[in-house]
């Protein structure tokens, strides 16, 4: 029983020496890459907003604060185009229409605006990204928290990118995401590792062709 004790206590260890040792390299490579002021961000083609859950037709705090930074850019002219990527698998949690209608409600011209409908995890977003929306460099947008996962991720698949930080507050639970992340950052690592291929692909949508926002769902 004690050889078996010692030995789980030895694997927790090498276990958590991996998990320390990527998420320091992860974020050693990507830290310089992310920004935090609107003057000092360089000029991009596209910015990609992930999707961070909603309440009913409005966004999450998390998610209007990337929503809100995606539109300062825009408007700012650091952007062009935005690249909206979330979860749109049930009527009930349809984060892309939620999303898609707070960026025309605030002035963004819907002709700038792309949508990728299946963007369930940050590894999905940048997969389809490349293959589908053919971005070769981009803004990625988000809580700093998560940017680094996301640049990494970035780079390994093929897109030159760097971050911009939507915090604007004091987040609920953040010091929670902040330590699931460093479980996330190690997954990142072995989906990178695997190339693993999103579930949900698709036909081509390329970021500098005829926006994909649906007429429909303007208000």
């Amino acid at each position: 029983m004690k050889k078996h004790f010692k030995k789980l206590i030895y694997l927790s260890i090498i276990g958590l020496i991996i998990i320390i040792y990527i998420n320091v390299n992860v974020k050693s490579k990507t830290n310089d890459l992310i920004y935090h002021s609107l003057n000092d961000i360089p000029k991009t083609d596209v910015g990609i907003v992930f999707g961070a859950g909603i309440n009913g037709d409005k966004p999450s705090t998390y998610l209007k604060d990337r929503l809100d930074a995606g539109i300062l850019l825009y408007k700012s002219k650091k952007i062009n185009k935005i690249l909206l990527s979330g979860d749109n698998g049930s009527d009930e949690h349809d984060e892309l229409t939620v999303m898609k209608n707070y960026c025309f409600e605030n002035g963004v011209d819907t002709t700038k605006i792309y949508v990728d409908y299946a963007g369930f995890d940050t590894y999905s977003t940048m997969f389809r990204a490349k293959s589908i929306f053919k971005i070769k460099s981009a803004v990625l947008i988000s809580q700093e928290y998560h940017l680094n996962r996301a640049i990494y991720i970035s780079d390994k698949l093929g897109i030159k990118s760097i971050g911009f930080s939507a915090n604007a507050r004091e987040y609920q639970n953040y010091k929670y995401v902040c330590f699931r992340e460093y479980f996330s950052r190690l997954k990142s690592v072995l989906d990178v590792a695997r190339n693993r291929e999103p579930y949900f692909l698709g036909n081509e949508i390329d970021i500098n062709g005829i926006s994909n926002y649906s007429k429909e769902d303007k208000r």
